[in-house]
């Protein structure tokens, strides 16, 4: 009986090595396709956000429409969310990346964290 059980833990790992190493090499794109904004590591993107250490990186000056990369480098979830109503709301998971459309009226347009109300920065769009 004790071999029985020794067989069946030693196929389990051997399962679960296979299944995380496998793969069969190509892709069916699916694994960089973003989603729900979110984007994959290796896109490459005009202007970038950056947050960590729970603060937003540098103020950022873009154009109306321009597709702005935020990457969230702490562990926790954070928001980019303008204090002009409707202008963008978006939240980014700890660790994870989405972007953020500019909007399409020029102006200065102050944001915050809604879990972390402290964070704040400034978008301008020219």
């Amino acid at each position: 009986m004790k071999n029985i059980h020794a067989l069946l833990a030693a196929m389990a790992v051997i399962a679960a090595v296979v299944t995380a190493c496998g793969g069969s090499g190509s892709s069916d794109g699916n694994a960089t396709t973003a989603t729900s904004g979110e984007q994959s590591s290796s896109a490459v993107a005009g202007p970038t956000l950056t947050i960590a250490s729970m603060a937003f990186g540098q103020a950022l000056t873009v154009a109306p429409g321009t597709r702005i990369d935020i990457v969230n480098n702490d562990t926790v979830e954070h928001s980019v969310t303008s204090k002009t109503e409707g202008a963008f709301d978006v939240h980014v998971d700890g660790g994870k990346r989405k972007t953020l459309t500019a909007p399409a009226a020029p102006g200065q347009y102050p944001f915050y964290c809604v879990y972390h109300p402290s964070m704040t920065g400034t978008l301008t769009v020219r």
